[in-house]
């Protein structure tokens, strides 16, 4: 999975941390969750605890996307076959499928193939009646993947915003309310738009504490949020968005334009939704191999949030405990968690919330101790990279690492340095993934 991977061990603390990272997002895999999740017995399809009688349905269609989409089509389809009368769903990590068309889109600033490719998919949603049941894929990365410009709203001027609020450090749940606003398809509208079928959702989440309205800025999920707290969103950060979106809003927010569905609409009377596998996920497998291995497990936390460079001290911060005083663990010891970090950009490099993650925490790293830090899809920020694997010895000289992460610029440093992790996209998303590997006595830098 993870490319020249020899060139990236070479310590055995970078070497384990690497194999968890692996773990991890082989964990993660959609297809592996869904043939944990659902199963097929006769007519009777069974996800989690719910069951559905297939024979009361005319169609069964498939629809929705996101990171995941190509890999949770093709696992559906694995345990559906036949019983898919037709399906789309888009994503940018295409699979081999059979009924379902897998449609292109782009993450994370979404694009104009991506625009076509949900409208494709939401005709399908349009044509669902009363006798259809719609399996739902969503995973993280939908947001961006499937645009559905509102009425009014140019694909352009969402672009413009996106790019706006990714720069700004606001959180996902921020962003997505600017986005749901801006939608056709977002913040309930999916479902809004196949009512009155009965829709299962089958979900990765990518989002701490799992919550439905934003992974994929919620298709199928009741939306909280108002016009009115999405035009706060944007002076919040100081953002001055293109006028098509201000005005949008400013209608909304004075009753012109009708507001999301929340949780008494009815478009959600036939609706459930089910979480596969989600950050957690990931962080379990981390543990279990780690045990395996002879190390102590920790997990911090699947919800780790905020400035990224300023989250990594932290977790540094936690290996000194342990190696000091064996608290809260012995060592040798596997440290993890999850979340989603953010950078505020004030300059104008390369790089990535894991990167920015990796380099900080490089700069105060003892020996004996290598953290690797990646994004699951495989994509970190607006790089090809999914994060980077870091000790003690990536930071000849302080300075330039300084540098770049004052410059947010730090891909190049860390190419440089032999550091970056490269998967391509992953076919998953369960957000961010950090592993600390602590061994041995330390030193003082």
């Amino acid at each position: 999975m993870i490319r020249g991977r020899e060139e990236l061990g070479g310590t055995p603390e970078r070497e384990l941390a690497l194999d968890c990272v692996e773990a991890g997002i082989e964990a993660a895999d959609p297809e592996r969750a869904i043939a944990e999740s659902v199963s097929l017995d006769g007519d009777r399809l069974s996800i989690g605890e719910a069951s559905y009688d297939l024979s009361t349905y005319e169609e069964l269609v498939v629809l929705g996307g996101g990171n995941a989409g190509g890999r949770m089509a093709s696992a559906i389809e694995g345990v559906l076959g036949e019983r898919i009368a037709k399906g789309r769903v888009v994503t940018d990590a295409p699979e081999e499928t059979g009924a379902i068309e897998v449609l292109p889109g782009d993450h994370p600033v979404p694009s104009e193939r991506g625009v076509e490719s949900t409208r494709a998919m939401l005709e399908l949603a349009d044509e669902a009646g009363e006798g259809t049941l719609a399996i739902v894929l969503i995973s993280g990365g939908g947001s961006a993947l499937m645009p559905a410009p509102a009425e009014g709203v140019s694909l352009s001027a969402l672009q413009e915003a996106t790019e706006a609020l990714l720069a700004s450090g606001a959180e996902i749940g921020e962003i997505n309310a600017v986005r749901k606003h801006c939608s056709a398809f977002k913040g309930g509208g999916l479902a809004r738009r196949a009512a009155p079928a009965t829709v299962v959702s089958l979900i990765v989440s990518d989002v701490i504490g799992n919550d439905l309205s934003t992974i994929a800025s919620g298709p199928t999920a009741p939306d909280a949020t108002t016009f009115a707290e999405a035009s706060e969103v944007l002076s919040r950060y100081g953002i001055d968005p293109p006028e098509e979106i201000a005005e949008r809003l400013e209608r909304g927010a004075n009753g012109d334009v009708a507001e999301t569905p929340d949780a008494d609409d009815p478009a959600f009377d036939r609706v459930d939704n089910h979480v596969v596998a989600d950050g957690f996920t990931a962080l379990e497998a981390v543990r279990d191999l780690s045990r395996e291995r002879g190390y102590e497990p920790l997990i911090l936390s699947s919800s780790v949030r905020g400035e990224a460079r300023e989250a990594a001290k932290t977790h540094v911060a936690v290996t000194e405990e342990v190696r000091r005083s064996g608290n809260p663990v012995e060592p040798p010891a596997v440290i993890c968690s999850g979340g989603e970090t953010t950078v505020t950009l004030r300059g104008d490099g390369t790089g990535g919330p894991n990167q920015e993650f990796a380099l900080s925490a490089a700069l105060e790293l003892d020996s004996h101790t290598a953290l690797a830090s990646v994004d699951t899809d495989g994509i970190d920020g607006a790089s090809d990279a999914a994060g980077a694997v870091v000790d003690s010895e990536t930071v000849p000289d302080p300075e330039p690492a300084r540098a770049a992460l004052a410059e947010n610029d730090v891909y190049p440093y860390l190419d440089e340095q032999g550091a970056i992790i490269e998967t391509g996209p992953t076919g998953t998303n369960v957000n961010d993934l950090r592993v600390l590997v602590v061994t041995g006595p330390g030193s003082s830098r």
